[in-house]
């Protein structure tokens, strides 16, 4: 049983430092990354990704003196994280991207539509994944199912079917655990998974679609699709992009595609100036992404977005720039870059 002062302990407020005892420290930090892997799978949302699982842990301590080792210490902290999800998911709904929303524009010089009350989808911060002491498994698990077309598509199944989804498919839950810990049926499970498994085949592309260059190669574009920014070459920009590439911009709802109407877009509205741009790599939802930060008139550069390509053989296909500038702290990176040098734009712990 818990002590008078560690139950005491228990009754902090959600968002407040918990105090805890180095054996539950010990048993359950390890799987803080993964778990906040799960929740932002679950939500789309980083930020609420990690609200739910410091009330996932709130949870657990205030449980901790009732749970008897049956399952696992991991199986017990998904089984709290997902119920927090659930709940969680019935007040929110779903996170959009913009081309969830309408159809695309290919006139660079339409007028802008913006979309602020929109519960837009977020990336995913990468060094999340590599926390210290996770599970290798685990978190190859994590990486594979975290892509921001898979998390987009998921927003697309409801709450359950998302949960048995991700237990089933990403983490590899047998159905008949899933099944206990939503209160249903193993057959109900295999049915709903069934159902879901062809909902996210019509929204996720075809794997030949998102084939992946090797990993050289596309280091080796990348480098060029920052180059291109920062010396405002849409010329050199535009010979990177897929005939077909689209651009997303949310909070702003219109989006683009073509790689003339993106390239007249992007040159019209950002590379106005040589050096007007400066790109920082991160890593979002598993992959290389950039933080971009403007050029202000003192030298100074501000936060712009967090900017994810989705990179194939033939070249960039999606440009997805998040301008929610709150990211930047989710993302751990400053807000402002000095005028000169090239110091690292991640604040250190």
């Amino acid at each position: 049983m818990m002590s008078t002062s560690k139950a005491g302990r228990a009754d902090a407020e959600l968002g407040e430092p918990m105090t805890v005892s180095e054996d539950f420290a010990g048993l359950t930090g390890q799987f803080r990354g993964e778990l906040q892997a799960h929740c932002y799978r679950m939500l789309g949302s980083a930020e609420e990704a990690e609200d739910l699982v410091q009330e996932t842990y709130l949870r657990a301590w205030r449980s901790y003196d009732k749970f008897e080792g049956r399952a696992s210490v991991r199986t017990w902290l998904y089984r709290i994280a997902t119920n927090v999800c659930l709940t969680a998911i019935e007040r929110r709904g779903r996170r959009p991207l913009p081309s969830g929303l309408g159809g695309p524009s290919q006139d660079p010089e339409v007028p802008l539509a913006a979309g602020p009350e929109v519960p837009w989808l977020q990336p995913f911060p990468g060094a999340v994944l590599a926390a210290e002491g996770a599970d290798p498994a685990a978190v190859a698990a994590s990486r594979a199912g975290i892509r921001l077309a898979f998390v987009a598509a998921l927003q697309y199944l409801s709450a359950r079917q998302r949960a048995m989804l991700i237990l089933r498919d990403v983490l590899g839950w047998p159905a008949a655990e899933v099944a206990d810990l939503l209160g249903t049926t193993t057959t109900a499970v295999n049915s709903g998974l069934r159902r879901a498994r062809a909902q996210l085949a019509e929204a996720v592309p075809a794997e030949d679609d998102i084939a992946e260059p090797a990993e050289r190669d596309r280091r080796a574009l990348l480098d060029k699709f920052a180059a291109a920014i920062e010396n405002a070459d849409a010329s050199a920009l535009a010979g990177l992009l897929q005939a077909d590439v689209a651009l997303e911009m949310p909070p702003v709802l219109t989006w683009f595609t073509g790689q003339e109407p993106v390239t007249r877009f992007i040159a019209t509205h950002f590379l106005t100036e040589p050096g007007g741009l400066r790109l920082v790599p991160v890593m979002a939802n598993g992959d290389p992404a950039f933080a971009v930060y403007g050029r202000q008139p003192g030298g100074a550069y501000q936060a712009h977005a967090i900017l994810v390509p989705t990179v194939t053989p033939a070249g960039i296909a999606r440009i997805i720039a998040f301008q929610d500038l709150s990211l930047f702290g989710v993302f751990r990176l400053a807000q402002e870059l000095p005028a000169t040098g090239s110091g690292p734009a991640a604040a250190q712990d």
